[in-house]
């Protein structure tokens, strides 16, 4: 396959084109740098492009088989007006600008496979959730909903669309985990806001492998939770990591500790959780490398 990458010079993507690649696919990666980003991975095509105010271009999208598109700004910052401003252009907008792009290319690309995140479900206590439950409310609920919106419009382009609700993804170079890694390593980790609301997690090697899996399989479509079939509470999860680290687990972080560093929306985000199955993904025959939250944390910091 030739596949376009939006994104494709963050975690998730860097990690999609290197197994893209690994299995002989080609790789069009669409980045605000080109000459920052071609010397982590020249294997790439690389082509510039500013999501937020023009179309995907015409010469990275010639003869194109698939696109996934993982554009967004980071939403673990300090929720300004104009932070969320910017993280609501560079997934709406952005996502609009790259299928106005396709849309009037020559090239007719079968299958898109956006992102999304659990947000959308909004904080859920510990009910279950699956692709079927009804969103929640608030900034980091609204971005998944319009941004899935905006990616629906692909439908009217492509054969097929999968859009992946993707949660805590596990890694050490980036996302909750490497962050929380320095605290836990120095003995002061411990759970969050008390540590009762739910952790929906995934392993970065499952994220790309359900990328993977939504491109070559034709069955795969629509709405799907990426995240591993086993979610834990904050105190599970912190408990899970000291072992990994064979360091202790017991310091709290209280909310407002949270709120005094990244801002108070941001902090009831993470004072919530939402505990989220893959029930689409499974019903389909998805198979997870990492299920369990002990191995997957070994794995993620190997």
């Amino acid at each position: 396959m030739r596949v376009l990458v939006t994104g494709a010079s963050g975690l998730l993507g860097s990690a999609l084109c290197d197994a893209l690649l690994a299995r002989g696919d080609q790789v069009v990666g669409l980045t605000r740098d080109p000459d920052r980003a071609r010397p982590k991975n020249p294997t790439v095509t690389w082509h510039a492009w500013r999501a937020t105010t023009e179309p995907a271009p015409a010469a990275a999208l010639d003869g194109i088989d698939g696109v996934v598109n993982l554009i967004g700004e980071e939403i673990n910052q300090r929720l300004t007006d104009q932070a969320k401003i910017r993280i609501r252009e560079s997934r709406i907008i952005g996502t609009r600008n790259l299928l106005q792009g396709v849309e009037a290319s020559s090239t007719e690309p079968s299958v898109f496979v956006g992102q999304s995140a659990i947000g959308y479900y909004g904080d859920r206590g510990a009910q279950i959730v699956d692709e079927e439950s009804e969103p929640g409310e608030g900034f980091t609920a609204e971005v998944p909903i319009d941004w899935e919106a905006a990616e629906r419009e692909a439908e009217g382009i492509f054969d097929r669309v999968v859009i992946f609700r993707t949660g805590l993804v596990l890694s050490k170079d980036g996302g909750l985990l490497k962050q929380l890694l320095l605290p836990f390593k120095l003995g002061v980790g411990g759970p969050i806001a008390g540590g009762d609301q739910y952790m929906s997690w995934i392993h970065i090697e499952d994220v790309v492998g359900l990328f993977l899996w939504a491109l070559d399989d034709h069955r795969v479509w629509g709405v799907i939770n990426g995240t591993a079939p086993n979610p834990v509470t904050n105190r599970e999860f912190s408990k899970g990591l000291g072992r990994a680290l064979h360091r202790p687990a017991f310091t709290p972080v209280p909310k407002f500790a949270v709120a005094a560093l990244r801002g108070g929306e941001l902090a009831d985000a993470v004072a919530g959780g939402a505990r989220v199955v893959p029930r689409r993904a499974l019903d389909l025959g998805y198979e997870f490398r990492h299920a369990e939250l002990d191995e997957a944390l070994r794995s993620a910091m190997r």
